[in-house]
Order: structure tokens, then sequence, then C-alpha cells
């Protein structure tokens, strides 16, 4: 940094004096000398090429003398070229020339590198140059979010008290025209999300930079970020809008937004925690429009389904839904209640926390930090003339006590475990302390699943498998000529992944009388499985085969998901 202002001062471009008020900006953002140098008006940025040029001993171009070719452009993002600032203008064997408005920028360098799989050759030229050649070969590179960040680069309205307060909750998002650069970049990017069909949103803070990532069918993807700069303005104003405290940022905190989007509301639960430099925050979004209540949707297999739908028509008995975080749990059991919901029945929930409200269910958000467990909710339900109970999670003894005792006395009783199959559901059961007794006669349905990402049908195309693969699933590869498989050759629409959605993969396991008696004999997890193979049970992996047969997914998702 002293170099190059050192450079300038000699040529009698800035004063010293410019140059110690750039510098002190330059430490406080964290931001490049020549940055703050340009904005402050010292110095027209085609004067300062050729001093970077000659600092970073690189070549200085014009972009304008430059036809990028499309095959090149796409080897850099545009998340990635909006947020470093960069422009790929021509490879060559494995080396990838780059326009770069900070040479000095090593992390981007580095980063360039590893995404792309190129050596990078780099060169230097004006960031106005590079915005606007950014805008013209990525036409549908989030136009309006990188505006957005151009005003507020351009602001000098950056801090937390100007944020407004007013709106706080309840934003409409799609009407910010007149609101402050920070509003608007904070609600372009939760509309965004939206409708991207993200999961999470998780806004990181690290010591150079910000960084952004949405969650999308499962996977962690980069988008645009805002500039280091606006790191305590974003923060606060997310906090602000949850309703949480702004001047406490040592210990983690919880909230809930909720904004407007044209004709549909849509939560988002919340998450701060403090990390070394500066608050991270992490949003789960509940869009109401993307849950799926109809089961018949969801993925199941027309006996499965029978099974699991002749269990819910019981009038008392535990169906347990087990699976790893993230494996649809919680949409399963809201279709089952949703399908199960009637002015004639009572229905009480108790979730950690409520992800949905559903119309005519009365939901309770379990606190343990106040007392109000899952056992404490389960035993008030039960002086509340309950028909079906929705046990969040059954976590320890005393909630698997009450939820069996309640399954037994003419309830219907649905939760979940995180187990890895229906059979060893039955002995994580013994294992907290439930007697084979209670649980034989209790439950009556266990059904594990799993979500796997669904080949995309627009740019699907047939795969030759080799054996190997099939192979690793203990298939018989001979069995396996002449039939067409699928794999997703990647298109604009699904990100070049080949993959778009998800969908269930489910092991569902009715307790007959001959588990029911193994149970009770104390019958190992494999013996389980076999009997209830034998009638008629598909496990995870058998489910996710049938789905590959059918061309639903292609053989690396059923190796990863059940292999």
């Amino acid at each position: 940094m002293a170099m190059l202002g050192e450079m300038l001062v000699a040529a009698g471009e800035i004063s010293k004096d410019q140059l110690n008020e750039a510098l002190e900006e330059s430490k406080k953002s964290s931001e490049r000398l020549g940055y703050h140098l340009v904005k402050k008006g010292f110095i027209d940025e085609n004067k300062l090429l050729p001093y970077l040029s000659k600092q970073y001993s690189i070549p200085a171009i014009d972009l304008d003398d430059y036809e990028i070719p499309e095959d090149v452009i796409k080897l850099i993002p545009a998340d990635l070229a909006v947020k470093y600032q960069v422009v790929p203008i021509n490879k060559m064997g494995r080396s990838l020339t780059v326009a770069i408005a900070d040479p000095g920028d090593v992390f981007a360098v580095d980063d360039l590198r590893f995404r792309t799989g190129y050596d990078i050759d780099l060169v230097v030229s004006p960031e106005s140059a590079i915005r606007k050649t950014i805008d013209k070969y990525y036409e549908k590179a989030d136009s309006r979010y990188h505006q957005i960040q151009k005003e507020i680069l351009e602001s000098e309205d950056l801090s937390v008290e100007h944020i407004d307060e007013s709106m706080a909750s309840g934003t409409d998002v799609t009407d910010d025209a007149d609101a402050a650069p920070v509003i608007k970049l904070v609600n372009s990017m939760l509309a965004d999300a939206v409708v991207k069909k993200a999961s999470d949103i998780h806004v990181e803070c690290f010591e150079k930079f910000m960084r952004v990532r949405f969650r999308v069918d499962g996977v962690l993807s980069e988008q645009p970020a805002p500039p280091k700069q606006m790191q305590n303005a974003v923060i606060s104003r997310l906090k602000i809008m949850a309703e949480l405290d702004i001047s406490e940022r040592r210990v983690p905190q919880d909230g809930r937004i909720r904004i407007r989007m044209k004709n549909k509301t849509v939560d988002f639960r919340v998450s701060t925690m403090p990390t070394v430099f500066g608050e991270k925050v992490c949003l789960r979004i509940l869009d109401q429009s993307n849950l799926m209540l109809d089961m018949t949707k969801l993925g199941f297999e027309q006996l499965a389904l029978e099974r699991l739908q002749n269990a819910l028509s019981k009038s008392q008995g535990m169906v347990l839904v087990t699976g790893p975080t993230g494996s649809g749990k919680t949409v399963t059991l809201y279709s089952a209640m949703s399908g199960l919901n009637d002015v004639s029945v009572n229905i009480s929930t108790a979730e950690d926390p409520v992800e949905f409200n559903l119309v005519g269910i009365n939901q309770v958000y379990c606190r343990p930090e106040i007392g109000m467990t899952f056992a404490a909710a389960l035993k008030a339900f039960l002086r509340q003339d309950p028909d079906i109970i929705l046990i969040g999670e059954i976590r320890d003894l005393e909630t698997g006590s009450i939820a069996i005792k309640a399954a037994m006395t003419g309830h219907l009783v649905l939760s979940t475990l995180h187990t890895n199959s229906t059979a060893a559901t039955i002995n994580r059961m013994l294992d907290m302390g439930l007697e084979p007794f209670n649980i034989a006669t209790a439950v009556i349905l266990i059904q594990a699943q799993r979500l796997a990402k669904r080949i995309h049908a627009d740019c699907k195309v047939p795969e030759e498998i080799p054996d190997k693969a099939f192979k690793q699933l203990g298939i018989d590869p001979a069995k396996m000529r002449g039939k067409t498989f699928y794999t997703g050759k990647g298109c604009d629409v699904c990100g070049g992944t080949g993959l778009k959605g998800r969908m269930g993969i489910f092991e569902v396991m009715p307790i007959s009388p001959a588990i029911e008696r193994m149970i009770l004999e104390g019958a190992l997890t494999p013996d389980l499985e076999a009997q209830a193979i034998k009638e008629g049970m598909h496990t995870l992996r058998m489910d996710a085969l049938v789905k590959f047969a059918k061309g639903f997914l292609s053989i690396k998702e059923v190796i990863r998901v059940a292999g």
C-alpha cells in the first residue's frame, strides 16, 4: 500500500496529506488504498492504473479492446465476478487470464484458482471498466443486487444509526424504492433467496470480506456479498428486522423475521452467533407456499404410502418418523397432520420451534430454558382432551414414557427420532430405557427417510454406468445390461449441476404381530430388518433403486443417499 502511495506522491499525482487521509480510511475499512484515493477524488482511476501496473509488475489493459468468448466468461461465475470485481478475458492451456481491479487481493486469486481449476494470470484494469464489462457479459448476474452494491459504495450513509427502525418487521421487500441502500440490499438478499427456493441463508464475517451463501436443494452455494465496510450495517439491519438487541454482540440471539413478497408472506427463523471477525447470521426460510402437504407427491411408492396412511387412520398408537437432520421429517409429519386435520378431531403439537402455522391445529413452541419441555407440553396436552398429538422429537426417557402411555390410552401420537433405519429405531428406544413390552404394544409403524436430489428433467440424458457402480450397490451388472439409465447434463436453469429439486426416499415398517414378538424376544436390528423385508418392506437403498430405475435419480445420488 505504502509503496503505491509513495510512487504517487513522488510523481506529484497526490499530496502527502491526501495520501495520509486515504491511508487512514483504508485502515478503518480494510479496503485498498487505491479505492479510497479514487473515491475521494484525489486521483482519476485511469491515472492510477499505470502505477498499479508498475507496483505489481503486471500489464494494464483497456477492456474495451477485448471481445471475450462465451466459453471463457463461463469459467468464472457471475457471483465471483461481482464479489472480486474480476473478468476472465482469455485462456490458454491451463492458464486463465483475469482482469482485476485490485491485484493485491491474494485471497481472490487463490479462490479463483481453486474454483476454476486454472492457473491465474493477472492483468489490471479500472474498477469502472470491470463493472461495465460484468454488466455487459453477465446479463443475468443479479444486476439489481449489483446496482444496490454500487449505490452503497457511493453512499456516505453507512452507519448503523441511520437504519430506519420503523421498517423492523413485516417489511414489504418488493417496495423499497425510497429505502436506504442497506435496507434495499438486505431486502434484495432475502427476496433473492425466496425466489431461488433456498432453505437457509448464511451471512458470515471474515477478516477482509463478507460471505453470503444460500442452501438450495441441500447444497450451499456462494452469492454476491456486501462489501466488508457494510458488515455492521447489514448485520444490524437483520437484527432489527428480527427484533433482536443490536447492541449485544457477545452472545447468540434468536428471532424471527416476516416479509411480504407480492401476494405471499414468508417467515425467516434468525440465529446470530458471535465469531472472531463479527457476528454470523443464519436464517432458515419458512415459505408456506413451498410446503408440500399432499402425501401422494412426496415420493412414496404405492405400498409404502398405503401402509403409512393405514397407520394414520388408527385411533391410537405411535407413528415414528426417523432420519438425520434435514431429511424432511417435518414435512412428512405436517403432511400427515394436514390429512388428519378435521373439525371433528382435536390436534395438538409440541415443536421446537414451530416452523409453519397450520390452521385448525394447536401448535405449542417448546422452550426448555423456561421449563416448557416436550415432556411438560405432553403432560399438558393429556389434560386438553386430545385426539392426535405430535411431539417434535423424543429425546429422553421421560418424553418417551409419557408418549407411549398416551399412545396406549386412546391417542394417536406422532413423533421423530434421529436414527438411521426403521429397525435401528427399536434399539434406540430400548437404549433410552423404554420397556420392550411398551414399545411393542404402543408403536404401530416406523418410517425412515432421506432426501435425494432429482435429475433435472429438462437436461436429462442417457448415461453409461460402469459395472463397478452396480457392484457397489450389491446389484448384478448382468441384470442391468440393455436398460437405459439417466443423469443430468447440466444447464443454465439448474446451474450446471444436472439436478433440480428433491424427493423423498422412504423405508416404512409396520409393526406386524411377527415383529412385535421379535421385539419382546429382544431380536437384533438385522433380524428385525430381515423380517420386515420378508413382509414387503423396501429399505432405503431398495427405494432409491426403484426411483433410479424410473429415471428420477442418478446412480451417484443413489450411492450418496443409500450406498
